[in-house]
């Protein structure tokens, strides 16, 4: 069976440069900008001052700048958080999401005979693939050859993956209202150790306290689960479902929810329900799904 491709060309995408573009990166991210190379992926967030996200994102440190990718709905606004910041700083920030266009193989080997302008390892499903950074002149005939290596799938796949996964999507999970910890982004996207950038007071204030309003969990269920259905222990309203999937894998529904405090532990029931659907859900632990 062919591996999957992705086309991840509609997210959002900004080239960062400047001599002072990894200082001031620093000073608005999550992650210690200073680690980031053209190897891999650096999976980060961008807060408020309350800690709440501004975005989530991925990027790549080359020799002269830094590349950024986001969700494509945070096109205008992402570029305008950052350039908010820039004051006496060189810094330039452009978006290059038309110049560009991106595609993820999940492959553990690196794709090989594709002209790239970046081809770097990154785990936006959790698990080993490879980012391809195309010019867009090209990215017509080098989707069709990696079409002929590796099986293209579509944006309802990439959606049951990352379900399956746990994977949190800006729009769904992640929202202006969420803080990193509570979408389970602390060990891929927070850096505890690094200097001081916005909203760092809150993140480490509930690394301290061990406490979380909320967490994102994964969901089975033996009946079809919908976006937006209200999950309930009782008759207590303890969280909603964000995203749904049928899994060919496991043979079963799941679902993805930030769910209240004191109801997140695995093997937890709940009862999902909207409308006059109805079903029975149990949180899982990942990656394995089923206990």
């Amino acid at each position: 069976m062919a591996l999957p491709v992705f086309d991840l060309s509609a997210r959002t995408k900004l080239r960062v440069s400047g001599a002072d573009r990894v200082r001031f990166l620093n000073g608005q991210t999550t992650n210690d900008i200073r680690k980031a190379s053209a190897a891999a992926t650096q999976e980060s967030c961008v807060l408020n001052a309350k800690g709440h996200l501004d975005a989530h994102i991925f990027l790549l440190a080359a020799s002269n700048d830094i590349w950024i990718d986001a969700d494509g709905e945070l096109r205008q606004q992402l570029q305008t958080r950052l350039n908010r910041y820039v004051i006496a700083d060189d810094v330039t920030i452009e978006d290059v999401g038309d110049a560009y266009a991106l595609f993820h193989v999940l492959a553990e080997s690196k794709p090989e005979g594709i002209d790239t302008t970046f081809c770097l390892r990154s785990r936006r499903l959790g698990s080993d693939g490879w980012d391809l950074w195309v010019e867009s002149a090209t990215a017509r005939q080098t989707k069709s050859k990696l079409g002929t290596i590796y099986e293209l799938k579509n944006e309802n796949e990439w959606e049951t993956l990352r379900v399956e996964s746990g994977i949190p999507r800006w729009g769904r999970e992640l929202t202006a209202e969420i803080i990193p910890p509570e979408a389970n982004l602390a060990n891929r996207a927070v850096d505890y150790e690094k200097g001081c950038y916005i909203g760092q007071e809150v993140i480490s204030r509930m690394k301290m306290s061990g406490q979380m309003r909320q967490r994102l969990c994964v969901l089975l269920s033996e009946k079809p689960l919908f976006t937006g259905m209200e999950l309930r222990a009782g008759e207590k309203l303890v969280g909603r479902v964000t995203t749904a999937a049928f899994s060919q894998r496991i043979g079963s529904h799941l679902g993805v929810a930030l769910i209240k405090r004191g109801y997140t532990n695995v093997g937890t029931s709940l009862v999902a329900s909207k409308d006059e659907a109805q079903a029975n859900v149990r949180i899982v632990s990942l990656p394995g799904l089923v206990d």
